[in-house]
């Protein structure tokens, strides 16, 4: 399965599994389910059947509601049975409504933001100490890098020259309630990262040619972190899920499932 229709196939899976909980966030997750498909279909040194291995590549979803994303994706590269995710965000289920590292493929619980960089940080200093060559990735919202402790990451991280850290940036810019430049301005974000002794790449997150091209880029880079800055929509594939900051916490209800899926079959060649 290429990532395209990876991307496809997971919308549809995270959509019904937000529907039939009754959850929320899947405007979050439509929101990055490119990035994950990218990331999931030969980028990431991960398979279901290395999961655990010492050498594989780290990734870290920091933005923890988007989870439904994320399971998706690992649940259609088999990480796990399907089957599993019809408990999704019900009681006594480890496939909790934020990411949970019961799950397998998931390294780390979250879902309190800001959490997930500075973890990710020190997997790219034990790799660095220990000489290994595995990468360590992390997916964070625009929205949380209003968080203080993702700085103070972000320092050490370009103090240290940790060129093994890639930290992507789901650039939606919706947020809880509102945009992100309302709530609280985070731009210049590309010079700001440089200033730390970052190196920064710029892509649109729903183009995989572009998201490919990036993360290719990102293994040439010598000396430095690497942030890659991912323009996105929330709600991307569902019309009138699109850049609607409601869709944030609201869940779609029947006819407005049907409707949403009929859209993505629409698209699937």
């Amino acid at each position: 399965m290429n990532s395209v229709k990876l991307a496809l196939k997971s919308r549809a899976l995270a959509l019904n599994l937000v529907a039939r909980a009754k959850s929320s966030h899947i405007g979050s997750a439509l929101s990055i389910i490119d990035i994950l498909s990218v990331l999931y279909s030969g980028v990431l040194k991960i398979n279901s059947k290395t999961s655990n291995d010492l050498t594989r590549d780290r990734f870290i979803l920091s933005k923890g509601h988007a989870c439904s994303g994320l399971y998706a994706v690992l649940g259609l590269k088999d990480f796990f049975e399907l089957k599993e995710l019809d408990s999704f965000a019900q009681n006594d289920s480890k496939f909790m409504a934020h990411a949970s590292h019961k799950v397998s493929g998931v390294e780390l619980s979250t879902g309190s933001l800001g959490h997930g960089l500075p973890f990710g940080v020190g997997k790219a200093l034990a790799a660095k100490k220990g000489n290994a060559s595995w990468y360590t990735y992390v997916l964070l919202s625009d929205g949380e890098m209003q968080e203080g402790s993702n700085w103070e990451a972000i320092m050490f991280a370009g103090h240290h020259k940790f060129n093994n850290l890639v930290a992507i940036i789901d650039y939606n810019n919706l947020q809880s309630l509102a945009s992100v430049d309302y709530t609280l301005r985070i731009q210049p974000l590309k010079e700001k990262f440089e200033a730390f002794a970052w190196h920064v790449i710029e892509v649109d997150g729903h183009d995989h040619d572009d998201l490919y091209r990036a993360f290719e880029e990102a293994k040439l880079v010598v000396n430095k972190p690497i942030c890659v800055i991912a323009k996105t929509t929330k709600g991307k594939g569902v019309s009138f899920m699109e850049n609607s900051v409601q869709w944030h916490y609201k869940s779609p209800n029947d006819s407005e499932l049907k409707r949403a899926l009929k859209e993505l079959n629409s698209r699937i060649i």
